[in-house]
This record gives structure tokens, C-alpha cells and sequence, in this order.
């Protein structure tokens, strides 16, 4: 009986040290395992990082390609579009306008109605819809009878409430959140689409002869009179509430900005006639790039699946459409590399299937047990990870979103400095030490969702903005937020436009 036990306890001793050796062994490869994802998350910091020294370079290349792009039309990545807008509205404008706004991922209508001063500004009805994804590689003409039939819907719903004689016409300002060379106020033809639409006859088109024959074979007695970018219309709407608004700058599903130039400085343009002397000038910012843009392998397979390829390289680091694709893009490297977070699925392995929207929920889930996260990954195929995994997606958010924050603080800094706002006295001049006691104060209109709607982004691009001008120059800049900017802002461009003497022989 007692060899029975000797060798009953033995045998148990054997299973238990093997039990304990296989929990062990399992415990060192999880253990291995996360130092790997966390080298991954290491090599990811240090190659999304932005000191301030190399913002500061970009700030001077994007100054220097701005003055390139006036110069001569292709000397520079940046277009630096004329737009034939030389007066900005003031607040005097009279009269009832209407404005569509195509943008990135939705559209919007609008009228308005003017009193001639600041404070009778009414939006009298707006309405915001979703672009349906079926339109992005559609036709020419199904697009616009598309945006035709839906300013049809939204004129039948108000009646003739807003005009006061059945012979006054109705005038629309066609807001293009896309690359257009005007060739005045209210035509242009478009260079290329971006931010996933890839409707290709409609290259060198004029967008607002497109819109104005589906509103003729409609029957609709309303006049395209103007056709204005989405930025210009944010720095228009911005100026009329603040005349020390110079710029604006709309993040979004993509990202551009535009800005008021003095029209010496536009070389490129023959004895430009303005009333104003200054014009301003849409920079489509989206195509600008530099080596000393902090280009990752993830930006690298980005582009290559992307519609348009070798192109917009510094919109698809800060613009709302790529920002959740990056995300992605790292956890499926590390899922590949580690199984922390379990079997990859065919979810995670989708592009553009994570939003900026989700992403910026995860960053700034404040639950103890990162709720929001966990309920994030389940609809990416990632279900039940642990806390210490969720923990590591926020860092991979917090990563990527502060890049491009950064990125975009140095956008605004090199406008700022091209035009002598940032204490410099402008570009290609040496500054000056009383240059701090002659800063003049300068708004910034900054329009769209990724600024508007998410915080650490917004924080993290004022901060930067803060670092690169210095505090003496920070407090003469603000950075002013506006919702629907760029739609009533057109309306009221075109109002401006009946007052003041139309621009020719540019």
C-alpha cells in the first residue's frame, strides 16, 4: 500500500511539473509575443514622429512651393488655383441666394437671406445628406441629376416663401470641394477628383455647365452664378464675421486650405485686375510633398491601393478618409506578426472598413474597461481582447492622430509665414527683433469634421501650432471653428459678387 502512494504521489509530482512547464512555456511565448508587438509599437512611434524641427523645415518647403506654384502653372506640387475672387463679403450684401455643396462624403443645400448688415444673416433652411457610394464611379450625368433632383425636392418643399415676385430668378452657388481651374467666378473645368470619386470622363469638363443642364432638362429656373471651392467659401463666410480672416482650412474627408495673396506676388498671371489688389488663391494643399514629410511603410501601401496613387501624399496623412485606414493598417501588421489579437479576419483585412469617426471614439473612450473600443473591435472581427490590448489600440490612434495634427499645424504655419503673419515678415525675409511689436492679429477660418468633432486631433494641432509660432506670435493667431462655413459662405460670395465689379482679362 505504501509503494501504491510512493508512486501515486510521484506520478502526480511528474504531472504537475509538466502541467507547470507547459504554463510556463505558454507564459514566456505570450510573454515573447508582446515584446514583439510592443518593438511594433516602438518602431511605429519613432516612425510617425514630428519634433519640431522638422515641422519647422516643412513650414519653409511649403512657403517655398507656394511662392513656386504663383510663378509659373506645374513649378510647383502645390496648384495654387486663382479663384477670381478679389472682395470678400463685408456684411452689406442684400438679397436671397442658394448654395449646393458637394463635398467628400455628403452634400449639402442651403438658402439664405440677407439683410445688408452682420446680424440679418438667416439660414432659412438647410439640409445635409449622405453621397451614396453607387455615385463615386458613376456617370457624369447620374451624378448631377442626382444633386439636380434633390435641389428640386428641397425648392418644392419651400414654396415661393423666399422669393418675393415669381419673376425674380433664383441664383445657386455651386460649392466643389474638388481641384478646378477657373476661368471665373462662376466656371471651371476639373483637373481630377480625389477622395474616392473616379468618374473619369468628366476631366476637363466645366462643373458648372454639368449642373446647370441637369437643372435645364429638370426644368428648373435657377442660375449656377457661381462655383466656388469649399475652403474659399469657409474664408469668405470667416471674413464677413471677421475681417482679420486671411485663410481658411477645412479638414475633412480630405483637407485643403486657400488663402488672401496681394496680386503682385501672383507672377503667373498677366496684369491681374482686381479691385481689392488681392485675390484669393485655392492651394490644394492635398498634393504637397516633401522628404521631410515622415513617410511609413503603411502610407506606402496606402497609396499603392488607393484610387489615386503617387498622388494627394499629404492629404492621405491628415485627411478624415485615410486616417482610419492607417489605424487598420497597423493592427493587421500586428495581427499578422503576433496573435494578440486572435485569428485575422477578413473585416480587418478590408481597406477604409475602420472610419476616422471609430478611431476617434476609441482615442477618446474614457471608460475604465475601454468600452467603446472593445465594441469597435468586435465589428472589426477582433472580439474578447484583453484591457492591456485595448490599451495598445488608443496608443496606435493617439500615434497616428498626432502626426497629422502636427502635419496640419505646419500647413497653417507655412500660409502663415508665406504672408508675413508669423513674425518673420514673410517669406524669403530675414526677421527683424521688433518684428513681435508689429503683429497684426490673424484668423484662421478652419472648417470639417476632423477638427470639429475630434478632440485629441484639435489639441494636438493647436499645441503644435503654439511650438512652431512661438508664444509672442501664437497670441495674435486664432484659430476659428465654423460649422456649414463653406456653404453659406459661397451664398454670400455670390451676393458679394453682384456688388462689386466682376474681374476680367486675367
Amino acid at each position: 500500500m505504501g509503494r501504491v502512494l510512493v508512486m501515486l504521489t510521484a506520478t502526480a509530482a511528474v504531472v504537475a511539473c509538466s502541467v507547470a512547464t507547459v504554463m510556463v512555456r505558454r507564459r514566456v511565448k505570450r510573454r515573447r509575443k508582446w515584446r514583439k508587438v510592443v518593438g511594433l509599437l516602438k518602431d511605429l512611434e519613432e516612425s510617425f514622429e514630428t519634433p519640431l524641427g522638422r515641422l519647422r523645415q516643412m513650414v519653409d518647403a511649403i512657403a517655398v512651393e507656394m511662392q513656386a506654384g504663383l510663378v509659373s502653372e506645374g513649378g510647383s506640387k502645390l496648384k495654387m488655383l486663382l479663384t477670381f475672387v478679389d472682395d470678400l463679403p463685408n456684411g452689406s450684401e442684400r438679397g436671397t441666394y442658394y448654395a449646393l455643396h458637394l463635398g467628400g462624403s455628403y452634400f449639402r443645400i442651403i438658402r439664405v437671406h440677407l439683410g445688408g448688415h452682420r446680424s440679418s444673416l438667416e439660414v432659412q433652411d438647410i439640409e445635409r445628406h449622405s453621397i451614396p457610394t453607387s455615385l463615386l464611379n458613376s456617370t457624369s450625368e447620374v451624378l448631377f441629376d442626382f444633386l439636380a433632383s434633390s435641389l428640386q425636392k428641397f425648392i418644392e418643399k419651400e414654396g415661393h416663401e423666399s422669393i418675393s415676385s415669381p419673376d425674380v430668378k433664383r441664383e445657386l452657388a455651386f460649392t466643389f470641394s474638388f481641384p478646378v481651374k477657373q476661368t471665373s467666378l462662376s466656371s471651371g473645368v476639373l483637373i481630377k477628383w480625389t477622395k474616392g470619386f473616379a468618374i473619369s470622363e468628366m476631366a476637363g469638363e466645366d462643373i458648372a455647365e454639368c449642373l446647370q443642364g441637369a437643372l435645364n432638362r429638370r426644368g428648373l429656373d435657377i442660375h449656377v452664378a457661381a462655383l466656388v471651392n469649399d475652403t474659399v467659401g469657409a474664408l469668405s463666410y470667416g471674413h464677413y464675421h471677421d475681417p482679420d480672416t486671411i485663410a481658411a482650412v477645412v479638414f475633412g474627408t480630405g483637407s485643403n486650405a486657400c488663402y488672401l495673396e496681394r496680386t503682385d506676388a501672383i507672377i503667373k498671371c498677366q496684369n491681374p485686375r482686381t479691385t481689392s489688389g488681392s485675390m484669393v488663391v485655392n492651394m490644394e494643399w492635398g498634393n504637397f510633398w516633401s522628404s521631410r514629410l515622415p513617410r511609413t511603410s503603411y502610407d506606402i501601401e496606402l497609396d499603392a491601393e488607393s484610387l489615386n496613387s503617387n498622388d494627394m501624399g499629404f492629404e492621405k496623412m491628415i485627411g478624415g478618409m485615410y486616417l482610419g485606414d492607417i489605424v487598420r493598417r497597423v493592427i493587421l501588421r500586428m495581427s499578422q506578426e503576433s496573435d494578440i489579437f486572435g485569428p485575422i479576419s477578413s473585416i480587418l483585412s478590408t481597406p477604409f472598413v475602420l472610419r476616422t469617426n471609430s478611431v476617434s471614439a476609441m482615442h477618446e473612450d474614457d471608460t475604465p474597461e475601454l468600452h467603446e473600443v472593445a465594441v469597435i473591435l468586435k465589428h472589426l472581427g477582433v472580439p474578447k481582447v484583453p484591457l492591456k490590448v485595448r490599451k495598445l489600440v488608443v496608443k496606435i490612434c493617439d500615434v497616428v492622430t498626432r502626426r497629422a495634427a502636427r502635419l496640419a499645424a505646419a500647413g497653417i504655419s507655412g500660409i502663415l509665414k508665406k504672408v508675413g503673419r508669423d513674425g518673420s515678415g514673410g517669406e524669403g525675409r530675414r526677421r527683424r527683433r521688433s518684428d513681435k511689436h508689429m503683429m497684426r492679429r490673424t484668423v484662421v477660418a478652419v472648417e470639417g469634421g476632423l477638427y470639429s468633432n475630434y478632440k485629441m486631433f484639435r489639441e494636438y494641432m493647436d499645441e503644435a501650432l503654439r511650438d512652431i509660432l512661438g508664444d509672442d506670435v501664437a497670441r495674435h493667431v486664432v484659430i476659428k471653428a465654423m460649422e456649414d462655413g463653406s456653404s453659406i459662405g459661397s451664398a454670400l460670395l455670390l451676393a458679394s459678387s453682384h456688388s462689386v465689379r466682376t474681374i476680367s482679362n486675367l
